[in-house]
């Protein structure tokens, strides 16, 4: 049995805020908790992907999103993905008001920064779960 937390970023193309939540989840599992985390594209759920949603269905998922839409928690939840923790990109940016984070195709210093800062939290979330 697939023990994974499932850390699901939304799509947010052409948002500075989308490519944040993206780069946040791809720091978590591939470098802070490799082990213990993995990601699913967020496109494949919203299709309805078979696959993709067992590999979801009953599990403890995080979902971070980078607008008020919030897609990326709506959609796990209706496929069946249990939401452990919903993290908002825009939550994180009021904290440093005035920072420029780059574009939709490429952060700047201050928008890694937050990327780090962003995927602490998803890595300490995981680990209160294991």
């Amino acid at each position: 049995m697939d023990k994974k937390v499932k850390v699901v970023p939304c799509s947010g193309i052409g948002k500075v805020y989308g490519l944040m939540a993206r780069e946040a989840v791809l720091k978590t599992v591939m470098e802070l908790c490799p082990e213990k985390s993995e990601t699913v594209c967020l496109a494949w759920i919203v299709t309805g992907d078979k696959e993709v949603k067992e590999k979801i269905e009953g599990f403890d998922c995080i979902t971070v999103d980078g607008c008020p839409k919030m897609c990326a928690s709506k959609n796990v939840s209706i496929s069946g993905g249990i939401v452990i923790e919903e993290i908002k990109v825009l939550e994180t940016v009021k904290e440093h008001k005035g920072k420029k984070f780059g574009s939709p195709i490429q952060l700047d210093a201050d928008g890694e920064a937050v990327v780090s800062e962003i995927a602490e939290k998803i890595a300490k979330k995981i680990e209160e779960i294991y």
